[in-house]
């Protein structure tokens, strides 16, 4: 079966597909791919989905190798907000 990995940072992104037996699991695909040593991944996501390096995989999946958040997403979007200019409110 074949299964294709994806890992994403802003702006780029690698992906490669290997070919495993059936009956594979997560941490099988990231041997295969040579990804099993990576530091910073907080998860891992089949099609989006949540998954464990003991998940089972099917023939065409997508392995998303998920990182950290690097700001909490309320913290962000204040700081979006603080920075935009204060529009006049309509009358």
């Amino acid at each position: 079966m074949r299964v294709a990995l994806l890992r994403a940072w802003p702006r780029r992104f690698d992906s490669v597909e290997v070919e495993l037996p059936e009956g594979a699991r997560v941490a099988d695909a990231l041997d295969a791919a040579g990804w099993s040593a990576l530091e910073g991944i907080a998860g891992y996501a089949i099609h989006g989905r949540r998954a464990t390096p003991a998940s089972p995989l099917r023939d065409g999946d997508r392995l998303e190798l998920l990182r950290g958040l690097a700001l909490d997403p309320k913290e962000a979007r204040r700081r979006r907000a603080e920075a935009r200019p204060l529009k006049k409110p309509r009358r």
